[in-house]
């Protein structure tokens, strides 16, 4: 074969189908039909070439929730023979098909709040958020290079949770006691928080009640200040506390010491109620009246002293 064959070959537009397999359209129905169930098979869309002989007819669907689906059809016919056979039939999404979203692991689907009641959350082994704790079994081995000078320290260290000198008291002090002490501080736990654990919290706190939001921007001013704001232990108490004003929007959640609202405890103290002024006239005071005047009092005639009221 030439160099100009090969070329020609290569550059060729795609291949014609062949008449009979195209023209199978009959045959590539019934067994979409047969496959599916009659009505469901709608027009016939497109002949697509597959190979030498070998193509494939589609056909609409109309099956309810499959829309933009089409079913495929491909049929074949041997060298030099004059019967087109049945290959396979399928369902097949088409450009526009209405497709289901791509599948994404439970770990990357989970989202803040979607935990109910009964709910468990594995937590990787290798989890980036978390390292191990102290468990107080860092002590090396008894037949270990560095195990007396590790008991001298230890000795010294429990020396200094003691009650006066070791050599006072009665009971040699437990190895271990500085265990004892972590364990009734909540410290041994089998891992905690790591540096890159505490700082995505710490964004994640910053973001949701930070200084750049909107309730922030509007404040009279931050939390620091604010009188409800309750501070936390720890390397992030530096940073953040927890909101105790029941009436404002961050109330039991970690804020930001940037953070602000309109509930702050001293934005707007309320002034006392003013006191009004003593009245210019005393409406409460009752004025007694006598119901006949006195007769010193010039309104009573001396008596035999009027006018004739025409009586006899």
């Amino acid at each position: 074969m030439s160099a100009a064959t090969t070329r020609s070959r290569t550059q060729r537009t795609p291949r014609t189908p062949d008449r009979l397999c195209a023209e199978a359209i009959g045959l590539a129905r019934a067994a979409a039909e047969e496959a599916a169930a009659p009505g469901v098979v709608g027009e016939h869309v497109e002949v697509v070439v597959e190979g030498d002989r070998v193509v494939t007819h589609l056909f609409e669907c109309k099956e309810l929730g499959y829309r933009g689906w089409r079913w495929a059809v491909t049929v074949a016919r041997a060298s030099r023979a004059k019967v087109v056979t049945l290959d396979e039939t399928v369902l097949l999404p088409g450009p526009d098909a209405l497709l289901a979203p791509e599948w994404v692991p439970w770990s990357e689907r989970l989202r803040p709040g979607d935990m109910g009641p009964g709910d468990l959350l594995p937590t990787d082994a290798e989890d980036l958020r978390l390292e191990p704790g102290y468990s107080g079994e860092d002590e090396p081995p008894p037949n270990s290079v560095l195990s007396e000078d590790m008991a001298e320290r230890v000795d010294a260290e429990d020396a200094e949770v003691t009650d006066g000198s070791p050599a006072d008291l009665t009971v040699a002090p437990a190895r271990g006691s500085l265990a004892s002490i972590a364990d009734e501080l909540g410290l041994r736990r089998a891992r905690v928080l790591s540096r890159y654990g505490l700082h995505t919290a710490a964004d994640r706190w910053e973001e949701a009640y930070g200084p750049k939001t909107a309730m922030a921007q509007a404040a009279p001013a931050p939390c620091v200040s604010c009188g409800f704001l309750v501070p936390i232990g720890g390397s992030l108490g530096q940073a953040f506390g927890v909101c105790a004003n029941e009436f404002g929007p961050a109330d039991g959640r970690v804020v930001s010491l940037s953070y602000g609202c309109g509930g702050h405890s001293e934005a707007a103290v309320m002034p006392k109620p003013p006191r009004p002024a003593p009245p210019v006239l005393d409406e409460t005071k009752v004025d007694v009246l006598p119901l006949r005047p006195a007769p010193d009092s010039g309104s009573v005639l001396p008596v035999g002293v009027g006018e004739d009221l025409g009586h006899s």
